[in-house]
């Protein structure tokens, strides 16, 4: 038997197909989520980007971000999401939908402080606007 603190997180989310599942019912989610679409920059990227793609690539970062044997082959964050002038309000609405996608899945709670201990690890790269506390000058 191995001992607890030398399974790997991916381990302690079942693997690939239990990660690949996952990342699905997200992707989906925040390809349709109000919330991030309202940003210009971040809708017309998800009409122009393949989800099939997206969910192979968050799927691979996943696997290789909780210790599975996969190897990240996508662009930086900064890189991929810099130009989409993210909010910290979006960012906000982005976690929600984590939570809800890892509260459906019964992800336990210390698997999931894990996850979105690794996921805040990406916020200063993808956030790049600060929220405004009146958007508009209201």
């Amino acid at each position: 038997m191995q001992n607890p603190e030398t399974v790997t997180l991916y381990d302690r989310l079942g693997g690939v197909y239990n990660v690949a599942t996952v990342v699905d019912d997200f992707i989906d989610r925040i390809m349709v989520d109000p919330r991030l679409n309202a940003n210009p920059h971040v809708n017309e990227a998800h009409h122009r980007v393949s989800p099939a793609g997206f969910k192979y690539l968050v799927t691979e970062m996943v696997c290789s971000a909780t210790g599975g044997p996969q190897s990240y082959s996508g662009r930086s964050m900064g890189d991929s999401h810099r130009h989409l002038m993210i909010n910290s309000h979006e960012w906000e609405a982005f976690m929600d939908d984590f939570h809800q996608t890892l509260d459906k899945f019964n992800v336990p709670q210390a698997e999931q402080e894990e996850l979105v201990t690794i996921v805040e690890s990406t916020r200063e790269a993808i956030v790049i606007a600060p929220l405004q506390e009146n958007p508009g000058g209201g």
